[in-house]
């Protein structure tokens, strides 16, 4: 029987985000491709430590169940698979249900994403995400965190900037060119026509779908609580934020928390909502944010031009 991964949400991530290869990459910066395949197999039984991504790679396959598999985590690695066994063994060490995988050798993996109806590739790799984006597939590149995940805490929470992530960028457009009044007027004139989708949009819509299911869970089991929680953060404010709602409601999505900032640092509140992942378009966010939180660049809009 054929697997179909048709209906499920597949997130395709790359060795460098799920594992901490610092020290394997150095080796081949630094000594080449025949000491990094040696260095490799002499250290396949080592396991590599937890890398940015690991938190939402174990909650989101904690949501699988004997009753649903609703979510397929695969591997993108430019390794080759004899180079990546030790990926895999890692991978086995966690008790991680992943068990797909694709092995470019040293290419950018991003042209199989469609291959495996993948709604997110998340790399550490920023030309290989970059190239993703320029591409028009979902991608975000991860930013190294000093996070420690406190793994007694099951709830998955994201948080998520809105324009040029889960709507695309033609309200950043309109601020870039002609400045915040401007954007000002524009944004309140059209407060009732929702937005064009972002990259992130398809991914944001199979995670709710899953959060639904969950949700009904909690209905029908007293004792039952969603995993699952998700956060906008953006820098909109009124009377902007009409227009975040007005699309969310076009496209039938709940969020759980909302935070409009108006330019104020997004650290604040996410000190607060402690998010296991982080999507924002621009680098000056994240910066302030990766250290604290799993962080994820999305280079999508004008921008990141």
């Amino acid at each position: 029987m054929v697997y179909d991964l048709t209906g499920k949400l597949v997130v395709a991530i790359a060795s460098s985000a799920l594992f901490d290869l610092k020290e394997s990459d150095k080796v081949f910066t630094t000594e080449g491709e025949s000491t990094y395949r040696k260095y490799q197999r002499e250290n396949e039984t080592e396991i590599l430590q937890q890398g940015v991504v690991y938190p939402l790679v174990k909650r989101l396959l904690d949501l699988n169940d004997g009753e649903s598999q609703p979510i397929e985590v695969v591997l993108f690695s430019r390794n080759d698979p004899d180079t990546g066994l030790r990926v895999f063994n890692s991978i086995e060490h966690y008790g991680l249900d992943i068990t797909r995988a694709v092995f470019v050798t040293g290419k950018n993996p991003f042209k199989y994403l469609e291959a495996f109806n993948a709604s997110l590739f998340l790399s550490a790799n920023k030309d290989d995400v970059r190239e993703a984006i320029e591409h028009g597939f979902p991608a975000g590149y991860v930013s190294e965190t000093d996070y420690e995940d406190n793994e007694a805490d099951s709830e998955l929470r994201m948080a998520f900037d809105f324009d040029a992530v889960l709507a695309d960028d033609a309200s950043e457009k309109v601020f870039q060119t002609k400045g915040l009044e401007a954007y000002r007027e524009h944004e309140s004139k059209h407060g009732s026509t929702p937005m064009g989708t972002g990259p992130l949009y398809n991914f944001l819509t199979k995670i709710c779908k899953i959060q639904k299911a969950e949700l009904e869970k909690e209905r029908q089991k007293l004792d039952y609580h969603s995993k699952i929680r998700i956060a906008v953060c953006t820098a909109r404010n009124a009377p902007a934020h009409k227009r975040v709602v007005t699309t969310l409601r076009e496209w039938d999505i709940r969020v759980d928390e909302a935070f409009f900032l108006g330019g104020m640092n997004k650290s604040n509140v996410l000190e607060i909502y402690q998010p296991h992942i982080f999507f924002d378009d621009q680098t000056t966010h994240i910066k302030s944010i990766s250290k604290q939180f799993p962080s994820v660049h999305v280079p999508y809009g004008v921008a990141n031009e």
